[in-house]
């Protein structure tokens, strides 16, 4: 029991710390969904750091591409996740995401991109952060963010490197937007389930995130994003024999085997891209429409940006026009 009112009580003062940073830099909860009608000047590339696990499956690796060959994105880093979760799951997750980024990075002639490692351990409670080189780079990018603007940390895993970012320097939630892909949602009747993947490979991090007043965060749900689905049988039409990138997307398509797949999906003829509706709605807003919803019960109320629905054709689409102008520009 004293164990237990221990940690409630360290949960709430980190709570109150978090909350008064937040008043004290007078930073709204969310920046308006729909785009204004007034005349605006051109926009500043979107800084964004990408956060995958990309060894879990296959639709991580469809996402960077795509994040990296997005002209208005600045990318300023991407950082491996851990996915200690699944069947058949090595003790070190991280390794192997680490692994796969700078393979399609070097494939892609992006190896400039920073792409620090991140925590191969989940957090143990909402308030003792995983420290990482992950971790320590969103800070830094963070803290060189101007007044006023945001850093986008888009998480195609498990939230563990924000987060501790997160608990390491409070002071940098206002400069930061989170865009993550996780939980599920039902919009119709605002049920909420963390019977999902990314969620369950670090509910304290997710926790943390969502109780950080001030946060502003978006939510793209598993069951938005599952209507997004690949064949194979295109994949291979459009990109085999193409080189560089194309011809690694392929390969990882092909060498991919789990059990959990081996039984669900042996010919892995389709694969759902949970990940690229994420990026795909971040760099292309008019193909998916968010609402404002109130937290999960269990978490601090306050208001969130939900994705209830997704483009998946117009999403496909522009992943195709966008790898294809890449590798023309790159013969």
């Amino acid at each position: 029991m004293n164990q237990y009112l221990s940690a409630r009580i360290h949960r709430r003062n980190s709570l109150k710390l978090l909350a008064s940073l937040a008043v004290a830099n007078s930073v709204p909860l969310l920046t308006a969904c729909g785009p204004s009608t007034k005349e605006k000047k051109p926009a500043k590339p979107r800084r964004i750091i990408v956060d995958a696990d990309t060894a879990n499956e296959i639709d991580d690796a469809f996402a960077l591409a795509r994040a990296l060959m997005e002209p208005t994105f600045q990318v300023e880093g991407i950082t491996s996740a851990q996915w200690h979760t699944q069947e058949e799951a090595p003790r070190d997750t991280v390794g192997p995401s680490q692994q796969l980024n700078e393979e399609l990075m070097q494939a892609m002639k992006r190896l400039d991109v920073p792409h620090p490692i991140g925590s191969n351990i989940p957090l143990v409670s909402p308030v003792r952060p995983q420290p990482s080189d992950a971790a320590r780079h969103i800070i830094s990018k963070a803290k060189e963010t101007p007044e006023g603007e945001k850093l986008t940390v888009a998480i195609l895993g498990p939230c563990t490197n924000l987060a501790s970012a997160v608990l390491m320097e409070p002071q940098i939630i206002p400069r930061l937007a989170c865009y993550f892909i996780g939980l599920r949602f039902d919009p119709k009747q605002r049920l909420w389930s963390r019977d999902e993947f990314n969620t369950n490979n670090d509910p304290n991090a997710l926790d943390v995130l969502l109780n950080a007043p001030g946060l502003e965060f978006h939510l793209m749900t598993a069951t938005t994003a599952g209507s997004l689905t690949f064949a194979k049988a295109e994949v291979d039409r459009r990109l085999q024999g193409k080189g560089g990138v194309a011809d690694f997307l392929v390969r990882l398509w092909d060498n991919y085997d789990r059990a959990w797949q081996r039984r669900v999906a042996p010919t892995k003829a389709t694969w759902t891209m949970w990940d690229l509706a994420l990026i795909a709605a971040i760099a292309r807003p008019n193909l998916a429409k968010a609402v404002t919803v109130d937290t999960p019960p269990e978490d601090l109320k306050r208001p969130i940006s939900v994705w209830v629905e997704i483009d998946a054709e117009g999403m496909r689409q522009d992943f195709w026009q966008n790898i294809e102008r890449w590798l023309a520009e790159r013969r």
